[in-house]
């Protein structure tokens, strides 16, 4: 599930309580409001408004989140997300996967792996080579058709529609995932519920504190509703992992994209129109992906690589959240 006329109120924010939290205008949005998504306050801080929706940032544990859902005829369209241009990915990918699937071997029990919103299948394909039994769910049909042409079997449709049966998985994977879903609890009950006990949800998802949050606010391309319904923080991800009854949790939070922080500061961002944040969505990528092709084709460069993320974790200013969990 993968993919990427705002005007800010950093400066004077304002605690609101369930009761008074601001609606967005028309059938634009679901009319009842929000909780945190993660920690389940009913208060937050208004941090910003973007295309039509109010942005707060929780009280308790500082995760950032509509205010409200968006309505039937504001949702994002899965159906057509996918396309010829982002079913690929780049070489230096499968590198990093490989990477990341050998800290899975410790977990290898049953042999099965689940990755939810597979996308482009690059995970899968990693799995594979790593002698997993890989099996994945998608909302988006090109995505689906396009995986099955790879040789797997996978299901369209939502996590709890494919229903698979209790403890079944030695890891569940879910890559920029829970960002875009209505209910990130659910999902994660439903995860819990299909790991085997000792088994491991591995995640990834932008981190609501981190360096481009703070310093451009709602010019942060990654900040797109109704496409990102929320942002997590360090403590609510930590939260809404606790909630579910998983533990042994790490977090750490990584990257950051220093193209789209020099350009944001530059530029105003505040007047841009809906195909401006659209584009620079998509520089983010194009340019995310050329930074760490760099830093990934030589070992001192991965070394490198290395001791930035470390720093970015020992600040807590990573872009991005990289979460270990267990059942």
């Amino acid at each position: 599930m993968s993919k990427d006329n705002s005007q800010s109120s950093l400066e004077d924010d304002q605690l609101v309580g369930e009761s008074n939290i601001m609606a967005a205008e028309g059938s634009r949005t679901d009319e009842s409001a929000r909780v945190c998504p993660a920690c389940r306050s009913a208060a937050g801080l208004r941090w910003g408004h973007k295309d039509d929706f109010e942005i707060l940032s929780c009280l308790n544990c500082k995760t950032l989140y509509t205010s409200q859902l968006p309505g039937v005829d504001n949702c994002e369209d899965y159906d057509t997300y996918y396309h010829e241009d982002n079913l690929t990915a780049p070489d230096f990918i499968s590198l990093r996967l490989d990477e990341i699937l050998a800290e899975f071997a410790a977990y290898r029990q049953n042999g099965r792996l689940l990755d939810v919103g597979f996308g482009a299948g690059t995970l899968l394909e990693a799995a594979r080579r790593a002698g997993w039994q890989s099996f994945g769910v998608e909302v988006s049909e090109r995505a689906v058709k396009h995986v099955r042409g790879m040789g797997f079997e996978v299901f369209a449709g939502t996590l709890q529609e494919a229903a698979y049966p209790e403890n079944y998985f030695d890891v569940v994977t879910a890559s920029e995932v829970l960002e875009h879903v209505r209910d990130p609890p659910a999902v994660l009950r439903e995860i819990a519920r299909i790991l085997r006990p000792g088994g491991l949800l591995w995640l990834t998802t932008p981190h609501g504190r981190g360096a481009s949050a703070k310093m451009l606010g709602v010019k942060w391309s990654t900040v797109s509703p109704p496409e990102h319904l929320q942002l997590f923080s360090r403590a609510g991800s930590r939260a809404l992992l606790a909630g579910v009854g998983l533990r042994q949790v790490r977090v750490a939070t990584e990257g950051v994209n220093p193209f789209e922080l020099l350009n944001g500061l530059r530029g105003s961002g505040a007047q841009a129109s809906p195909e401006a944040h659209s584009e620079r969505g998509s520089e983010r990528v194009e340019t995310g992906y050329r930074l760490n092709e760099a830093l990934m084709a030589s070992p001192s460069r991965r070394l490198l690589r290395k001791t930035l993320n470390r720093i970015l974790n020992l600040s807590r200013l990573g872009d991005s959240l990289k979460i270990w969990a267990e059942k």
